[in-house]
């Protein structure tokens, strides 16, 4: 699952950047000299001063009023030899008159790896949100910006980080792409943002959260390890879809399609493929057991599979995904997501969404094994970009004549997955990619206070719920502490909030997480 997931962004990035005269990507340096050429002499980027657009507002959620300041502006974060080397832009909405110490601060961001925080500032928990039409493709402009009735914000202040090259983020100084393009320098980089952030703010006595969508719940697990090693503690962890392991996924491995069967089950309920009288809730649940009972056994065997089990599993699989007997047998088994994005509406002539299987598009070639593009990706892409400008310009009064990157130029490319956990079985041994639930069991383990909620979408093909449930159960937590971790699951794709009512609902057991977490 080659998880650069967000969002379609890099082509757009780079117009913005061609458009702005921006020939080359910010931090990064000069060509290779050639022949016997002296190489140029590195200049390093000017440092920006710490600046904000601060405004005041007014919003209701579940009939109280609250007074916010919204601060757009940046912080700047330091290098090892404590010299500027990142200006990281944020969001900021923070309750008018309430002591730091009464009022929770909750970091939020989104994933990629390099991708900017757009999607959940604009679509889950802030003060405000877009109004699209999924999961139809949203009309072009004019776009609509709403008051957000289910905003975090009567629970705790929220601050929106865009990662380092991302948004408005830049580097700066001598700082360049490697010192952000990695999970450990990653790590660094917000950990650095967030001490800044509490020292600007005098936010250290607040109690603190951390909310992190799909590789975000990458970066959430490692970071929240990684701050509390540094004295920095926490209440709780928001994983929104969840990647935390990447060791599984590679070629050979059979875990993968096991992963996805219980997503495959679900999507196909969805399209009403399957042959059922129970609840989505209920379905999913017999697939779940079918997953990691006979199926998985099934898949063990491998070719060693007696050929009268072999269709006999064939028969069940197509039962649970909606696919014909001939296809699964033609799989071996093994159905990938990108070809069950493919078949499954084949003869309707449509495709799934990646992020969220209830999107359909067409493709121009029917007949093709995998899908041309992610309806799930196109069809909301326009609205958020366009309404965010607008937002930020005309309500939050931030004016900025640098381009705003989806996608930090160069940054997926040049991502290093390499990890050093904290602490792996008592090891300090490197990971080749990271294994970052290691990193949350040593957080929870040290911290038995801290709590952890994991939320996902039924119907996402990017991060399936069942893989996160592994992960979250193989932590190795001392059976007290098992229950710090918790799960809520949604009809919905990747981002949950696309479709309201189950953000209505996910708002409802964030609450309750807030609650039972801060008077725990």
């Amino acid at each position: 699952m080659g998880l650069s997931l967000r969002r379609g962004g890099a082509g757009l990035a780079m117009l913005l950047c061609v458009a702005s005269g921006w020939g080359q990507e910010r931090g990064s340096r000069a060509e290779a000299p050639k022949g016997g050429e002296t190489a140029p002499k590195e200049e390093a980027i000017p440092v920006p001063p710490e600046t904000s657009s601060v405004t005041k507002h007014d919003t209701t959620i579940g009939g109280k009023v609250i007074h916010y300041t919204a601060t757009a502006g940046n912080l700047l974060i330091r290098d090892a030899k404590d010299e500027p080397n990142g200006s990281i832009f944020y969001t900021a909405y923070t309750e008018d008159g309430v002591e730091a110490k009464n009022r929770p601060v909750t970091f939020f961001y989104n994933g990629g790896p390099g991708a900017a925080t757009i999607w959940l500032h604009m679509g889950s928990f802030g003060p405000v949100r877009v109004i699209t039409q999924s999961p139809e493709a949203t009309q072009p402009a004019p776009y609509e910006v709403v008051a957000n009735e289910y905003s975090l914000l009567d629970q705790s202040d929220l601050v929106f980080i865009d990662a380092p090259l991302c948004g408005f983020s830049r580097a700066v100084g001598n700082g360049t792409v490697k010192d952000f393009a990695g999970t450990d320098q990653d790590i660094q980089a917000f950990e650095n943002f967030i001490a800044r952030y509490l020292t600007a703010n005098q936010r250290w006595n607040s109690p603190k959260f951390l909310f992190g969508e799909s590789y975000g719940t990458t970066r959430s697990a490692g970071l929240v390890d990684a701050l509390q090693n540094h004295g920095i503690e926490f209440n709780g962890v928001v994983l929104l879809s969840s990647i935390l392991n990447y060791n599984r996924r590679a070629p050979g491995l059979d875990y993968e399609t096991i992963g996805y069967m219980p997503s495959f089950a679900a999507i196909a309920y969805h399209y009403k493929k399957v042959k059922t009288t129970l609840s989505l809730a209920d379905w999913v649940q017999q697939a779940r057991e079918f997953a990691r009972g006979p199926y998985a056994e099934a898949i063990e065997q491998g070719d060693r599979l007696p050929r009268a089990e072999f269709d006999a599993m064939a028969e069940k699989v197509a039962a649970f995904t909606g696919l014909s007997v001939p296809y699964v047998k033609e799989t071996k088994l093994r159905i990938s997501a990108i070809r069950f994005r493919k078949e499954l509406l084949r003869d309707d002539d449509r495709t799934l969404g990646r992020y969220d299987a209830r999107f359909m598009g067409w493709d121009i070639d029917a007949a093709g094994e995998d899908p041309s593009y992610d309806p799930s990706d196109s069809g909301i892409s326009g609205v958020y970009v366009g309404a965010f400008h607008d937002y930020m310009q005309r309500q939050l009064k931030y004016m900025s004549q640098e381009p705003y990157y989806l996608s930090g130029p160069g940054v997926s490319q040049a991502w290093d997955f390499k990890h050093h956990p904290s602490n792996e079985r008592g090891s300090a041994a490197d990971q080749k990619e990271p294994d970052v639930a290691l990193d949350l069991s040593d957080a929870i383990r040290k911290n038995p206070k801290l709590r952890v909620f994991s939320a996902n979408g039924y119907f996402d093909l990017a991060t399936p719920f069942f893989a996160t449930e592994f992960d979250l159960s193989h932590m190795e937590l001392p059976t007290r502490l098992v229950n710090n971790v918790e799960f809520g699951y949604y009809p919905a794709g990747h981002m949950v909030y696309l479709n309201v009512d189950a953000l209505k609902q996910m708002k409802a057991d964030v609450d309750r997480f807030y609650s039972e977490t801060l008077h725990n």
